[in-house]
């Protein structure tokens, strides 16, 4: 996989532009806001997690009374051949980011095939399902924009993505950075689609072109693989190198997990963001509490996969990444 550390960077604002912006993350908030409420009716100790996992205090004091993993020696054979999941782990700790990995060509092009012909929901909304070679005509029929495409629960119907989930080197990796209390707790792939145009709303969700960390768990881990060749044009990844385990202040005591690409490449350095592009196959796991976006692809469509680690009870209603919409 290859990455680009020199992205370019918003120019600064004047005063009346800097308003707009903060009016922008209000409402990007407002978007989240019946997720949180749903979220934290399933599982009260959501609050504590999502008011203190955001500080560097609150994050040291949880990571140091984490239960240690204690690896068997029994290595167990795996899609990724013979990765080692200590040093995966040290480099996430260094960087929050590893790029070394490869899922073979066969799955790859059975989760393609899946995702080609199976129908998925446009901006999560269960209401505009269409497949994704037919992306314009659904525009049309539903006389909006499409940014994204989810499959949800349907995910688990490929057998690519079933293999993925459940390799062994996933699991080793999460409990050598997380600890021994690592378990799976979000399985999705997704399409992002080239359109003109999207409400504020659609495109808060699908967490593009805003730099932000998540705040799902007190600790996570996160493998994304590119189920389609990604380059400049396809929207690529894009992860700023240390920044989950530096914050600064304003970054920490605030609600906002978005901010300014050019307020947070400014503090943690611009020669630390990481483009991720590679092709089809290609994959990188990272910590998301340091910042991180999606871009929005100009090209072509952008295929990805994502299994996710973390410490806590998975959630039984966002297993596949589902958010609550208001309408």
């Amino acid at each position: 996989m290859s990455v680009d550390a020199s992205p370019s960077t918003a120019s600064q604002p004047d005063d009346l532009e800097a308003v707009a912006r903060s009016g922008s993350r209000l409402r990007r908030m407002a978007v989240r806001i019946p997720t949180y409420l749903a979220d934290l009716k399933e599982n009260p100790a959501w609050l504590p997690m999502f008011v203190l996992a955001r500080t560097m205090p609150g994050r040291r004091i949880h990571w140091a009374l984490s239960d240690k993993y204690a690896p068997s020696g029994q290595k167990q054979s795996s899609l990724f051949g013979q990765l080692d999941a200590s040093a995966v782990a040290d480099a996430l700790r260094s960087d929050g980011i590893f790029t070394g990995l490869r899922m073979p060509a066969q799955v790859q092009q059975e989760i393609y095939n899946f995702a080609r012909i199976t129908p998925c929901f446009g901006n999560f909304d269960r209401s505009l399902e269409f497949v994704a070679p037919r992306h314009g005509e659904a525009e049309q029929k539903f006389e909006r924009s499409l940014l994204s495409g989810h499959f949800f629960e349907r995910s688990l119907r490929s057998a690519g993505v079933r293999a993925i989930q459940s390799d062994p080197l996933l699991k080793d990796v999460a409990k050598h950075y997380l600890g021994a209390s690592a378990r799976l707790i979000t399985t999705r792939i997704w399409w992002s689609f080239p359109t003109k145009a999207s409400t504020e709303a659609d495109r808060s969700l699908a967490s593009l072109d805003k730099f932000h960390f998540d705040l799902d768990d007190w600790r996570m881990l996160k493998f994304f693989f590119n189920l389609v060749d990604v380059d400049e044009g396809t929207g690529p990844h894009v992860f700023v190198k240390g920044s989950h385990n530096r914050r600064k202040v304003k970054h920490q005591y605030t609600l906002m997990v978005g901010h300014p690409a050019d307020e947070v490449l400014d503090y943690y350095g611009a020669d630390q963001a990481v483009t991720l592009t590679g092709p089809a196959g290609s994959g990188f796991v990272e910590d998301p509490f340091g910042f991180h976006m999606g871009t929005v692809p100009v090209t072509k469509p952008r295929l990805m996969m994502e299994v996710g680690f973390g410490v806590s009870k998975p959630s039984r209603r966002r297993f596949h990444g589902e958010p609550v919409i208001r309408r």
